[in-house]
């Protein structure tokens, strides 16, 4: 007896940017694509803010009171190195993901130009096997200094994308954290869910196990491998990074099950790609004894109000 669920091979890459280098990360980037797609996935996650970076251990010069201005010309050069979408970078990773006939999600640092062009946000972008970008979701709460150089999305992108694989979504590190937003992406029927991060500690291993088991869904977790020695030589030997430990994020990608098995990772301490197949029958399976926005929902008590408009900051009235 067949369970009548089609399995789908996936694929989390673990890798680095070529820090503060978007063209160059777009490059690496369409190389990986290759490579997964090569072994037949159908489906590839890259960590958050992979294109052009994460700036881990910078400051870009600010502190409560005063900013320097090294500090902004350090942004600029961030900025400059941001993604538009869409922009060439962004046709760049579409050929490619077209060429590989896949679906692809990836996290970049977006840069927003339709207000004055100065923010920046933490995004994970997402594009189907046409090579067209198919949604996107910005980060709704950056996290302790990201609060400095990146902005706050809306609930405009609290997106499940509907695919002939299944449903995919996503939240950004430690937006999955927020239990209200973890919530919305289970009312929406979250198949394959998404948590690119730039959190390498053990308890994170835990927080996606939780989610797994919460949502009843497959959760892939996605994270980068860096080292002191990525770094520009300019940045490599400030005195911010000249204290940090040489590899500055260790990694720790994985791929869990609707029951909180881990079926492939975590990965530490190197670049690679972790490939599994998702028995979406399982998905089903496991929901016989708890369905978080279903039978163990209790809508008589509890209800989750959810904004999801796009808010603008200027409301131009027409002449």
């Amino acid at each position: 007896m067949t369970n009548g669920h089609a399995s789908v091979k996936v694929a989390v890459v673990q890798a680095a940017p070529i820090l503060f280098e978007r063209e160059a990360t777009v490059t690496k980037t369409c190389q990986f694509i290759r490579e997964a797609a090569s072994q037949g996935t159908k489906f590839v996650l890259f960590p958050e803010a992979l294109i052009p970076a994460y700036p881990r251990g910078l400051s870009f010069g600010m502190v409560v009171g005063s900013r320097k201005p090294e500090g902004r010309y350090l942004w600029q050069t961030y900025w400059d190195n941001a993604v538009e979408i869409p922009s060439p970078g962004t046709d760049a990773l579409g050929a490619a993901v077209r060429e590989a006939g896949i679906y692809m999600a990836i996290g970049v640092i977006e840069r927003d130009t339709q207000f004055g062009g100065g923010t920046l946000y933490c995004t994970l972008l997402y594009f189907g096997p046409d090579g067209k970008i198919i949604g996107k979701h910005r980060k709704l709460k950056p996290t302790g200094a990201e609060r400095l150089i990146w902005g706050e999305g809306d609930g405009s992108t609290l997106s499940v994308l509907s695919t002939e694989i299944g449903k995919i979504g996503g939240l950004i590190c430690w937006e999955n954290y927020m239990p209200m937003a973890r919530m919305t992406l289970y009312s929406k029927g979250v198949e394959i869910y998404l948590a690119p991060t730039a959190d390498s500690r053990e308890t994170w291993q835990a927080t996606l196990r939780h989610i797994a088991c919460e949502g009843r869904c497959f959760v892939l977790g996605c994270n980068q491998y860096v080292t002191k020695a990525m770094y520009p030589t300019d940045l490599r030997d400030h005195s911010e990074l000249s204290a940090q430990s040489e590899v500055m994020c260790r990694g720790g990608s994985v791929i869990v099950s609707p029951l909180g098995e881990i079926i492939a990772g975590p990965l530490y301490d190197q670049e690679g790609i972790l490939y599994a197949d998702l028995d979406m029958g399982e998905i089903v399976r496991a929901k016989l004894d708890f369905d978080v926005v279903g039978h163990y929902s209790r809508p008589d008590i509890f209800q989750l109000k959810v904004n999801e408009q796009v808010l603008e900051p200027v409301h131009a009235k027409n002449a």
